[in-house]
């Protein structure tokens, strides 16, 4: 007899072969997975490059930028920010012989002064900043145009200083009063309205006894006094004259008074320092007439100038260029003090034929100048002085006798003759000049230059250190 089949049986069997299928597809997924993961571990794939292919790119490692970026970083900047140099000149000392009708300065009825800075003006330019002692008065037509014993002269001078480069006059001195208060009032508004500044005197009380320049960011104070021949009661004579009539208006000082002068000096050091003064420069009118040498009055009120602080003092007056010194202050041991105790004449006709002192130093002045520089951090402080001897050419030119300054600067030695249109004869006296000039302010022009260029020296090594 025939076995029955079992009817289930086909069903077990699709059933065995969708298990396999699942178990095979769980498998495959798996391997999948794995791959993914392990997949990301791995770097990417190396670019090759062709060092020969200069246009393959090449992206540097932080190895080989990091030098670099660290060197910007530490590299010091140039601490010196800013500099000025300030020149400043000795007696404009204005004898009739320079602007009488017979010499070049005068033709037709009117004068031109432009002859006495032919030579000036170029030197003049390269400065930032330059002024000079104005020995003479423009009083007007009410007085006499004359020079010594009451000097007075035509305002187209101060046409002449302008165009030369001239930026401050010096206005105390003793012949400011020369032409009395009219004459002392006048010059300062002729002056100005040139276009000139001025320093010494004022016309109300209500001005500044000092000036407070500034010069490519720095800030200069500035101050001028001239001596008394004498006093009368409180009020001061000015080259003999009558007394000033409002002395209030004059910065002048008495050798029998000095504390009094010393006195108004700190009050206006205070000041300016208040007003943001960074430096200090006083002009002084002092000393004894034609001596080479400073006196025992310009020794003492030097040092205690020094000592109240003033950065450079620079005298006039004695008509003849004076030693240069380096001053150490007694309060301050670490403050020194550039000091030129005269500059001579910037013009006059003080000829060695017209003087007692038969030795040329009557016809030589010099052109001081004094470099300032400001750092980072906002000090000032005075880098540099210099001299360029000055010696005036007199001689006849077109009929008439003209007067020139001449700049003897060493830099343009040999071209002198040519530069400068001079005879054989004339070049000779200019060498001589030079000459003199340099045996006065020589050794005082070398200490104080050594002494600012190891003190530059000392803050840039300070600053590069980072201290």
């Amino acid at each position: 007899m025939s076995r029955d089949r079992n009817p289930h049986t086909p069903w077990k069997v699709l059933l065995i072969i969708l298990i396999l299928v699942m178990i095979g597809a769980t498998g495959v997924l798996i391997k999948l997975s794995w791959d993914m993961a392990s997949g990301a571990a791995e770097p990417p794939p190396t670019q090759v490059h062709d060092p020969m292919d200069s246009e393959a790119p090449s992206a540097p490692t932080s190895e080989q930028t990091q030098p670099e970026q660290t060197t910007a970083a530490t590299e010091p900047a140039d601490p010196v920010v800013a500099s000025a140099t300030i020149s400043a000149q000795g007696d404009l000392l204005m004898h009739k012989p320079i602007f009488a009708e017979d010499s070049a300065c005068y033709s037709g009825g009117s004068y031109d002064f432009r002859s006495v800075f032919r030579y000036l003006g170029d030197t003049l330019q390269t400065f930032d900043y330059s002024l000079a002692n104005l020995e003479t008065t423009f009083g007007g037509d009410d007085f006499i145009y004359q020079g010594w014993p009451l000097f007075n002269c035509p305002d187209p001078f101060a046409d002449a200083l302008v165009e030369a480069g001239f930026d401050m006059l010096l206005t105390a001195n003793n012949h400011c009063y020369d032409t009395l208060m009219t004459g002392l009032t006048r010059t300062l508004e002729v002056s100005r309205e040139k276009g000139l500044d001025t320093l010494g005197t004022r016309l109300s009380e209500e001005e500044d006894r000092y000036s407070l320049v500034e010069i490519n960011g720095m800030r200069i104070g500035m101050i001028c006094y001239t001596y008394t021949t004498s006093m009368s009661g409180s009020q001061p004579r000015l080259n003999g004259n009558t007394p000033v009539e409002q002395p209030e208006l004059v910065n002048y000082f008495s050798y029998t008074a000095l504390d009094s002068f010393y006195s108004q000096i700190t009050e206006i050091l205070q000041e300016l320092e208040e007003s943001g003064a960074e430096a200090t420069v006083l002009y002084i009118h002092w000393g004894t007439e034609y001596e080479i040498a400073q006196d025992a009055n310009q020794n003492a009120i030097s040092q205690k100038l020094c000592d109240l602080g003033i950065d450079v003092i620079v005298g006039g007056h004695p008509h003849v260029v004076q030693p240069m010194a380096l001053l150490t202050s007694n309060t301050d041991p670490e403050h020194k003090t550039v000091c030129i105790y005269s500059l001579g004449n910037a013009v006059s006709n003080q000829r060695i034929e017209e003087m007692r002192l038969k030795t040329g130093h009557t016809e030589d002045g010099v052109l001081f100048t004094m470099t300032f520089e400001k750092y980072a951090d906002g000090s000032v402080c005075l880098s540099q002085v210099g001299v360029i001897p000055t010696w005036v050419n007199m001689h006849t030119k077109n009929g008439g006798r003209e007067y020139n300054i001449l700049p003897l600067d060493a830099n343009s030695r040999e071209d002198w003759q040519t530069l400068f249109q001079l005879t054989d004869e004339e070049l000779s006296e200019a060498e001589k000049s030079y000459q003199r000039t340099m045996d006065l302010v020589g050794s005082g022009l070398e200490a104080s230059n050594n002494y600012l260029n190891q003190q530059k020296a000392d803050r840039i090594a300070v600053y590069e250190s980072g201290l």
